[in-house]
């Protein structure tokens, strides 16, 4: 006999021990990885006070005779300065930090979209068609230019 006539339910059976062994499977890789990747990062207004705290602790760590005591102070207090005018803004607006990486995102986006077109285009022999299906992307002597779409996303 088979072991479908065996166990009339063995497909089913057999479903449940692969969702149950790819379960595990998939959390003992998520476990992995964050032990070895470490925590997930913050929002973005968490990592920019864990910056000013890195930058500033990194100034107070500098001394170097070229610049006196007169100047480690004046850096000292210009660093403290700034950490005390950035806190408030911080605790206020959370959210806008979270917006201007996510602007900042998009910018990079349409900045690496717009390089790669451009490189197409260098790279692509002068005889090759471009824009408008004439080679080189020439435009005609007596018509106006080849519009080209440039896309943000």
């Amino acid at each position: 006999m088979s072991d479908a006539t065996q166990h009339p339910d063995a497909e089913a059976w057999d479903a449940d021990a692969w969702a149950k062994a790819c379960a595990e499977d998939l959390a003992a890789e998520r476990a992995r990885r964050r032990g070895t990747e470490g925590p997930p990062p913050g929002t973005a207004a968490e990592e920019l006070r864990k910056l000013v705290d890195a930058v500033a602790d990194k100034v107070a760590s500098l001394r170097t005779p070229l610049l006196g005591m007169g100047a480690q102070d004046a850096v000292q207090q210009f660093v403290s300065q700034a950490k005390a005018a950035v806190e408030p803004v911080i605790e206020r607006n959370p959210q806008v930090f979270d917006h201007l990486a996510a602007a900042g995102n998009e910018l990079l986006a349409a900045y690496r979209s717009a390089v790669e077109g451009q490189e197409r285009r260098w790279t692509r022999g002068p005889d090759a068609p471009g824009p408008g299906g004439k080679p080189g992307g020439k435009r005609d002597e007596d018509g106006p230019g080849t519009t080209e779409h440039i896309d943000l996303d």
